[in-house]
C-alpha cells in the first residue's frame, strides 16, 4: 500500500547513513529538489548517490554534496559550468567518483529493475573505464561486462499520481525516473498532485504503483520548476 503525505521530511526520515540512493533528474529537469532538501535537513550522511550529473548550482543534489553528506557519486556527467560544489569536494579528496557512460548508466539501472544479472556492452572497451572488468569477444567485436546498479532508495519526481501510486511524468522531467523506480528497495516520489484512483487513464501510466512506496505532494508553485517548459 502506497503512503501519501504532504511531508517530505517524513518521507525520507528512515533513510540511514551509508545508504545507496538513486536520484532522478537530468540536470535540473526532473530533479526531486524538495525530497533532496529534506534529506539534507535529516542529517543523513555517507551516502552513495546515483544520478546523471553531480549537482547544479547550490540547490538539490548540489546542496547535498556541499553539505558533505555524499561519500560517493556514480554518474555520467560530473562537471559542468555550475558544478562547483562537486568540484570543490572532489579536488579536496572528500568525495569519490565512479564515472559511467550515460547509456551504460541507464542500462545498469534498468537491468537491476528487470532482474538481469549483468550484460555485455561495447561502450568503454579499451578505455580506463573497462579496467578490472571482464571482457569478451562476440562475433568479432569486443564487449565489457557491466553489473546492475541497485539501490536502497530511489528519489523520483513525477507530475501526477493516483491513490495507489501510478505515475505520469511531464516532458523531459521523465528521464531516469521510471527505471530508477524499479531498481530500488524503497521508492519515494514527489508529485504536483494526486488524483483519485481510477481518474488516471491506464494508457498514460508510465510507472505502475507496484514500484512506488511513498508519494509526497509538492504543489507546483512551491519552487521554480525549470523543466516545466521543456
Amino acid at each position: 500500500m502506497v503512503m501519501i503525505t504532504q511531508s517530505a521530511i517524513d518521507a525520507v526520515a528512515d533513510i540511514p547513513d551509508g545508504a545507496t540512493v538513486l536520484i532522478g533528474g537530468f540536470g535540473p529537469a526532473g530533479q526531486p529538489v524538495e525530497l533532496i532538501e529534506a534529506l539534507v535537513e535529516s542529517g543523513t550522511r555517507d551516502l552513495t548517490v546515483v544520478n546523471n550529473n553531480a549537482g547544479n548550482g547550490d540547490i538539490g543534489l548540489a546542496a547535498l554534496i556541499g553539505a558533505g553528506r555524499v561519500r560517493k557519486v556514480i554518474c555520467s556527467f560530473p562537471r559542468q559550468h555550475d558544478s562547483h560544489q562537486f568540484d570543490a569536494k572532489y579536488r579536496a579528496g572528500e568525495i569519490e567518483l565512479e564515472l559511467v557512460p550515460q547509456g551504460n548508466l541507464a542500462e545498469r539501472i534498468r537491468a537491476a529493475g528487470a532482474g538481469i544479472g549483468a550484460f555485455f556492452t561495447p561502450t568503454g572497451y579499451g578505455t580506463p573505464l573497462a579496467e578490472g572488468k571482464e571482457v569478451r569477444e562476440i562475433d568479432g567485436r569486443h564487449y565489457v561486462l557491466e553489473l546492475p546498479i541497485r539501490a536502497d532508495y530511489a528519489l523520483v519526481k513525477a507530475y501526477r499520481a493516483d491513490g495507489v501510486g501510478n505515475l505520469t511524468y511531464r516532458k523531459t522531467a521523465r528521464n531516469f525516473g521510471p527505471i530508477m523506480a524499479t531498481a530500488a528497495t524503497t521508492t519515494i516520489v514527489q508529485v504536483h498532485e494526486v488524483v483519485p484512483t481510477g481518474d488516471m487513464d491506464p494508457e498514460v501510466v508510465v510507472t505502475p504503483g507496484i514500484f512506488v512506496d511513498r508519494v509526497v505532494v509538492v504543489p507546483t508553485a512551491s519552487t521554480p520548476q525549470p523543466e516545466e517548459d521543456q
